[in-house]
């Protein structure tokens, strides 16, 4: 192991197992019974869904149950009030289903961890609501490369700092791999640590949100998992 490197973290939705998929769809139902109130258009009606989630999020949280209750809320703010209660037994219906979805791992994430957690101390920090965060953890067979597992509400400068103090480690000494340059690249790099990013095919607008410079020195681009460990030995061997 690198003196250099003491701590490697992954991130969960969209980098272990696949995840924003299942809400794409979410809001393609979303749209469906929305149409039958109006003519907004997808652009201005998602618009005004992301508005009211972000509002929200202080209050219930990343994850599909706050989805749904965002859906709810801007719903009955789109119609003015008439969206009829069996379409809001629908819009709840697209909660229960997004929280059912299948687990379904990235092609060679498996191998990825494990190659790393062979050479590297490794931890799962991952967002959102607790009892969905949980199982996607068990569904996925991951757990037994984890030793420790972080379910945080938001992944922000001050949580990367308690988690960091809690192993006794500099941000120096520590990497951080996801799909979200917003919450697994731009906290972390602030704290002097180091990121990789390896994309989604399909990101979430919030997420998308971030002020992280392009070609930052501490920052790493990777295309596929099985391309994670020569980036960790890079970072390492720096």
């Amino acid at each position: 192991m690198s003196d250099k490197i003491q701590l490697i973290g992954f991130d969960g939705d969209d980098t272990l197992w696949r995840s924003e998929d299942y809400y794409r769809s979410a809001e393609a139902r979303f749209r469906q019974i929305m149409a039958g109130y109006l003519d907004l258009g997808d652009a201005g009606m998602l618009g005004h869904l992301l508005t009211v989630e972000r509002r929200n999020l202080r209050v219930f949280g990343y994850g599909a149950k706050g989805m749904v209750l965002s859906m709810i809320e801007a719903a009955i703010e789109l119609t003015d009030g008439a969206i009829a209660a069996d379409d809001i037994q629908r819009i709840i219906g697209i909660g229960r289903d997004t929280l059912a979805h299948p687990v379904e791992l990235l092609p060679g994430i498996r191998q990825a961890v494990a190659d790393i957690a062979a050479e590297f101390p490794v931890v799962l920090i991952t967002k959102g609501d607790l009892f969905h965060q949980e199982a996607k953890i068990e569904q996925s067979g991951l757990a037994d490369l984890f030793p420790r597992i972080e379910i945080v509400s938001e992944k922000d400068p001050a949580t990367y700092r308690k988690l960091l103090a809690e192993f006794g480690i500099d941000a120096a000494g520590f990497v951080m791999i996801g799909n979200s340059l917003r919450s697994d690249a731009e906290p972390v790099l602030a704290l002097g640590g180091w990121a990789i990013h390896m994309p989604y095919h399909v990101t979430w607008a919030h997420e998308a949100d971030h002020g992280v410079a392009e070609g930052h020195a501490r920052l790493r681009m990777v295309t596929a998992a099985n391309q994670l460990p020569a980036a960790v030995a890079a970072i390492a061997n720096a």
